[in-house]
């Protein structure tokens, strides 16, 4: 007879992370006793955070946090179900309104996470005898959309046009959704949206853009990566999340009226999970607001970008093909990011750490990001800190 096999054996032998603890390397689940600001407070200390996707400083915006409350006074702090039943309040529909006017669509739709909105959009549209196309660094969110999807999946090699074709090309004749980060969330680079544009007509493909890190950053008034390069028509969807420049959490997709009102009677991570918080809503309302009554945080968040990816350079770091906010130092080795990350927290710094599967393997990196609300003197420190630490680690 065989031996019955314990489901839980492979968490008891998961003992990397108490390794890394025990040699006070373990970069994760940090503790921070602050708002995500400039400086945030952890473990009683001062640290200069630049491991926030706050990009413009709104997560403690004077106006963005009464907003939350006043929505919280009115309707409480939650709404007990799905959108679908008894979850849809007022200020759902008008957000919804609000997004699609700001992204230049017909309609929107509101999810309670970002995670969610791809894993209903694309499970949603693509089915048995469909194909969605994927870039191999597409977001994890991306990547769990297309496994509950019933169609198949192809991914094409990271920004390469020329696989992306080749894909196209074997499988002509079928309905074809691609998807790309239009931001890429670790190298930070944007996707060649006027290339992938031109294959999807060519190709009859749909195309969604995942812009969580281009809404607010990219684009003449930060409606993202389609505006950025003049396109906002050729998108057929955009979706977006609130946690990095819309200060909340939660996430929405714009569209056309016809294919967002299917999404929206068939995308399960709606259907069956309770609505966005009141105080979430109100938030995102608010963020936008000042997004498009102060375009000169999108202008000093470009500012404090373009003079940390040349201090990084000057200072003879590898920040690989950054074009955004998001800039990393690529070590290479695992343990070496891990060592770099918690010298850097010794000087006061708070990075963040990235190793495969979320980079590729042997291209681990320090990921940091930055806000429209640092000022020179943080991004001098922070520099300070990465020679210091880059030096005695022999990386520069």
């Amino acid at each position: 007879m065989a031996m019955n096999h314990d489901l839980f054996e492979k968490c008891y032998k998961f003992t990397a992370p108490l390794e890394l603890q025990q040699r006070g390397m373990y970069p994760y689940f940090r503790t921070i006793e602050s708002a995500q600001e400039p400086e945030v407070i952890m473990g009683g200390k001062k640290m200069i955070m630049v491991g926030s996707n706050n990009y413009l400083g709104l997560a403690n915006h004077p106006k963005v946090k009464e907003a939350a409350i006043e929505a919280t006074r009115k309707y409480g702090t939650g709404c007990a179900g799905s959108r679908f039943l008894n979850g849809t309040l007022d200020i759902h529909v008008q957000l919804e309104e609000k997004l699609a006017r700001f992204m230049r669509k017909e309609a929107a739709l509101i999810f309670s996470t970002g995670f969610q909105v791809n894993l209903g959009v694309i499970s949603a549209l693509v089915g048995k005898d469909d194909l969605v196309i994927i870039d191999k660094m597409d977001h994890a969110s991306i990547i769990d959309g297309c496994r509950l999807a019933f169609g198949e999946v192809k991914r094409y090699k990271h920004n390469d046009i020329a696989d992306l074709e080749r894909v196209l090309i074997e499988n002509d004749g079928r309905g074809k959704f691609i998807v790309a980060d239009g931001v890429f969330s670790m190298e930070g680079d944007i996707v060649n949206l006027p290339e992938v544009v031109r294959l999807t007509k060519k190709y009859n493909a749909r195309l969604m853009i995942d812009d969580a890190h281009g809404i607010g950053v990219l684009g003449k008034t930060g409606r993202g990566t389609a505006e950025h390069f003049n396109l906002e028509k050729e998108a057929d969807l955009i979706m977006g999340t609130y946690s990095k420049s819309l200060a909340s959490i939660g996430g929405f997709v714009v569209g056309d009226k016809e294919v967002i009102n299917y999404i929206k009677h068939f995308a399960r991570s709606l259907i069956f999970s309770a609505s966005p918080t009141p105080a979430s809503v109100a938030a995102v309302s608010a963020a936008i607001d000042i997004i498009e009554s102060e375009p000169e945080r999108i202008a000093q968040l470009w500012k404090n970008t373009y003079k940390m990816q040349n201090g990084f350079k000057n200072l003879g770091f590898d920040i690989g093909v950054t074009q955004t906010p998001i800039v990393p130092v690529i070590v290479g080795d695992d343990e070496l990011a891990f060592r770099m990350v918690m010298m850097l927290q010794n000087e006061g710094v708070f990075a963040n750490v990235a190793i495969s599967p979320a980079v590729p393997p042997g291209k681990a990196l320090i990921r940091t990001s930055y806000m429209a609300t640092h000022t020179d003197e943080h991004l001098d420190k922070v520099l300070e800190a990465f020679q210091k630490v880059g030096k005695a680690l022999k990386l520069i």
